[in-house]
């Protein structure tokens, strides 16, 4: 059965849906012709409802590669059978796996304010957080199966004063930071105008041809059953929409507010920015298992909440309220020890939760090409990386970037291709030499960095890196210390040191060019070795001061080596 209502009609009039989609000629002329996503976010209506008019939709045109909107919510076209088709599947099997526990949490996510759920990416600071923000939520377990009545989230009784759902109160001691993830998932964020055009139905139900056949026959909620695998968990059965037209299934709504409020958290706590977005994409895959959204879905929520982020943090208006935010949650940081354990405390854990999430079901089906990083988006990285310029923040995106040949990751702008995890970890390549001043902070760059271009590094703090490195450029660390971890941290050039500090994490440290030692530098080695801390082509000059283990110690030199050993008392 299908019903038409007002949302459905309007957008079937004002998209255009029973028109035939434009050739590809007029689609790429629209969407050149079109504003920067960040300067245009603001069309996010649902009175727009075409790429011509709705930034949002645009963006997330990708899908058009993989399916053609019809003239109502069950009568779509599948145009890449073999990704829609393995985008259900994978569905089915999630679903069909599915433990009772598994079912009662994604319960738990879907039911509960997406902002208040993130706050988990805090780790030891989230309780202390909620109790200073005065964040509350009223979903704290499951229903052991179906429940009567549909369930929605509410202040608790009991709860202290001003207390609120989602981020906490606005006017607790914490408010700017509540502000501000308010204000990222604010009047232009919602994922609803894009689910009104494109109409791409939830996977339970479709089939695995991306078809939609109802039985005629009502289940025991009074729901029309499909012939669909997917199975819904058990205690969201009454939590579907009611209306088919109005309950798309791209985008990922809950994603989209998920992955908005992490940005706007990390944003004021880039200290905790990784483990932010490590639990939205937790969180979000929870749509899966519950079997209210697909792959497809998940994917679109997370490009669309990356754009809006980006956008509303970039936006000029919001300029004080940023600025406030991450002032207070330092703030915060430094009065507030964390305390119990950090879910989120295994970085390399982290990437390998994310890195598969990142694409799911999408095949890579075309050629690799550099990535032209979206207008604003380098906002993203402004407090976690503030040591950079706005073109370095760029470079580091584009070098970090997925590769292309995703098709909905390729979609204008390409704000799909952004790994912001991997972005956290600095350069993926040096395109051009890197000149970077760290003045009284430490950062870690771990990624393996390529490319023809140097690193050179001014201030007083610290840069670690960590990395298999083959940048061609050369070192120079002309104050502050650099640290490196590996034997190949160094990259493949020239390395001098002046003024400065070398750390070497590892000993047996191995460089391809000449190592040159000016006045005033220190040689920290921090385990003692019997062999050579570092060899190279040729090493001129001396250490000033040489420490093994924080101990005092001498060099021993070579032309092309050296050693390092404690100084007897």
């Amino acid at each position: 059965m299908t019903t038409l209502t007002r949302r459905t009609l309007l957008a079937a009039t004002t998209a255009g849906l029973a028109a035939p989609l434009l050739s590809r000629a007029g689609l790429a002329a629209s969407l050149a012709e079109a504003k920067a996503f960040v300067d245009d976010y603001r069309s996010n209506l649902t009175t727009n409802l075409t790429v011509d008019t709705n930034a949002a939709v645009r963006i997330l045109s990708g899908v058009r590669s993989y399916w053609q909107t019809g003239t109502a919510w069950n009568n779509g076209t599948v145009l890449n059978a073999a990704v829609l088709r393995a985008n259900i599947r994978f569905c089915e099997k999630r679903t069909a796996g599915r433990t009772d526990a598994e079912a009662a949490w994604s319960f738990i996510v879907d039911r509960r304010h997406q902002s208040y759920a993130v706050i988990d990416g805090l780790g030891p600071w989230a309780a202390a957080y909620r109790t200073t923000a005065l964040a509350v939520t009223g979903i704290t377990e499951a229903p052991a199966g179906t429940p009567a009545t549909t369930i929605s989230d509410a202040v608790p009784a009991g709860a202290p004063a001003g207390s609120t759902l989602g981020a906490g109160s606005p006017t607790s001691p914490l408010g700017q930071i509540v502000t501000l993830v308010n204000t990222v998932r604010g009047n232009w964020s919602s994922s609803n105008p894009s689910k009104f055009a494109v109409q791409y139905p939830r996977p339970w139900r479709l089939t695995t041809d991306s078809t939609v056949v109802d039985t005629g026959v009502l289940d025991a909620f009074g729901f029309p059953v499909y012939q669909s695998k997917v199975v819904v968990a058990p205690q969201l059965l009454r939590q579907r929409g009611l209306v088919p037209g109005d309950d798309g299934g791209f985008p990922s709504g809950h994603t989209n507010a998920l992955h908005l409020a992490a940005l706007a958290f990390a944003y004021a706590f880039p200290e905790r920015f990784q483990e932010l977005l490590t639990c939205a994409f937790d969180l979000a895959d929870t749509r899966i298992t519950a079997g209210m959204h697909s792959p497809l879905d998940v994917v679109s929520g997370r490009i669309l909440a990356t754009a809006l982020a980006a956008a509303i943090l970039g936006d000029p208006a919001n300029a004080e309220l940023k600025v406030a935010a991450r002032a207070q949650a330092a703030a915060f940081l430094a009065d507030n020890p964390g305390v119990g354990t950090d879910t989120f405390a295994d970085r390399s854990a982290n990437r390998r939760l994310i890195l598969p999430k990142l694409t799911y079901i999408l095949p890579r089906t075309g050629p690799d090409k550099p990535l032209t990083v979206p207008k604003g988006a380098e906002v993203l990285l402004e407090t976690r990386q503030p040591y950079l310029t706005a073109d370095q923040r760029r470079a580091v995106l584009r070098s970090t970037a997925l590769p292309a040949g995703y098709a909905l990751l390729d979609g204008p702008e390409q704000w799909g291709r952004l790994d912001l995890f991997k972005a956290a970890d600095g350069y993926g390549a040096f395109e051009t030499d890197v000149d970077v001043t760290l003045d009284g902070v430490s950062d870690a760059w771990r990624n393996d960095i390529t490319g023809r271009g140097g690193l050179t590094l001014r201030g007083t703090g610290t840069l670690t890196l960590t990395g298999t490195n083959r940048f061609r450029g050369g070192v120079r660390v002309l104050g502050g210390t650099l640290a490196a971890t590996g034997a190949h941290s160094l990259g493949d050039g020239d390395v001098e040191i002046s003024g400065a500090t070398l750390r070497t994490i590892v000993p047996g440290m191995c460089l391809d060019g000449t190592v040159t030692i000016g006045p005033g530098s220190t040689l920290a080695v921090s385990t003692a070795a019997r062999g050579p801390v570092l060899t190279a082509e040729r090493v001129t000059g001396r250490f000033a001061k040489v420490t093994v283990d924080g101990r005092p110690a001498e060099a021993v030199y070579t032309r092309t080596s050296i050693s390092a050993r404690i100084l007897k008392p």
